[in-house]
């Protein structure tokens, strides 16, 4: 997998330093979502735990750990965190296209798992077009909720 070593953290650094629009006081377009503060707090705690877990599956992944890359997509990411989450009672409060973003983003993470597991088993150039397109897939999902939703 030496390919992922080099094109992942560029492609991390990029998504990450890339330029957001300008937007002064009161041009923030995106849906104000409203909710408890306390449901606030803990959706932005799973937040910062979601990029942390990014980080973890990078670090994981630069050295040549596939196994727990995929291990920490999954636990952290996929479908089976979902209830360590809480998605349960904070989905209430969330309109149908954000609540689509989240199990959009956890059914990409269980997907990448997968992907990550077959590059390691089956290195090849199509598996490995196969894991940054699903990683892509959990970004896109990040993406797309952070460019139409807002919690403050």
């Amino acid at each position: 997998m030496p390919r992922i070593l080099v094109l992942l953290p560029v492609f991390f650094f990029f998504t990450l330093t890339s330029p957001a629009p300008a937007m002064g006081p009161g041009m923030d377009q995106r849906q104000l979502i409203e909710m408890p503060d306390r449901m606030k707090a803990h959706m932005l705690a799973n937040m910062r735990d979601h990029l942390k877990a990014l980080d973890e599956i990078f670090d994981a992944l630069a050295q040549d750990r596939a196994g727990d890359a995929a291990k920490i997509a999954e636990g952290r990411l996929g479908m089976s965190s979902m209830r360590a989450h809480g998605a349960g009672h904070m989905g209430p409060f969330m309109p149908e296209a954000m609540r689509n973003f989240g199990t959009g983003m956890h059914r990409a993470a269980s997907r990448f798992a997968r992907a990550v597991e077959t590059a390691d088993i089956e290195p090849s150039a199509k598996s490995q077009r196969d894991l940054y397109a699903a990683f892509r897939d959990i970004t896109a999902n990040c993406t797309g909720c952070h460019e139409a939703f807002r919690l403050h």
